[in-house]
């Protein structure tokens, strides 16, 4: 796992794995995006299976991100040499994680509801409507957790 705190490759202080997670969150809601024109162009079993791989990658690439916070000494051993106020940093960091775990409750629900309703045949139909007001609230979640954690990253590493 030496490789995970070797000199990234956006040409900034982080290590490695920072940087790997870093491309993957400010994809996720490109990615994300994709999914839903699938269930625009009324392919919803590719639209369900492209959701369901991206939550699922993406669990996995949180877990390696926080395997690798941890290694690393955690938020303290990152912030050592960056020029930013620890205080600002660390309540930036607070409303990522707060928008982050919002994002990822109603995500994991909304899955699980639409799983539910797709075996009893209730999706695409009564349900769509609640579906799809709680497939934009998590998009909007994704895109506000992209965007604190590409924040988070800038205060950490660039400046």
């Amino acid at each position: 796992m030496d490789y995970m705190f070797q000199s990234g490759f956006l040409g900034t202080r982080a290590p490695f794995f920072m940087d790997f997670v870093t491309i993957i969150v400010a994809l996720l809601p490109f990615l994300v995006l994709i999914a839903i024109s699938m269930a625009k162009a009324k392919s919803y079993r590719l639209h369900a299976f492209t959701q369901t791989t991206i939550f699922i990658v993406s669990v996995i690439v949180v877990g390696y991100f926080e395997y690798g916070v941890r290694l690393g000494g955690g938020f303290d051993a990152f912030m050592q040499e960056s020029h930013i106020s620890h205080t600002y940093a660390l309540w930036v960091l607070i409303l990522h994680i707060i928008i982050a775990v919002i994002s990822l409750i109603i995500w994991t629900k909304i899955l699980f509801v639409a799983y539910r309703d797709t075996l009893k045949n209730h999706l695409p139909g009564k349900n769509s409507i609640k579906h799809k007001k709680e497939g934009i609230y998590t998009f909007i979640g994704i895109f506000l957790t992209g965007t604190t954690g590409l924040w988070v990253y800038v205060l950490l590493f660039v400046y």
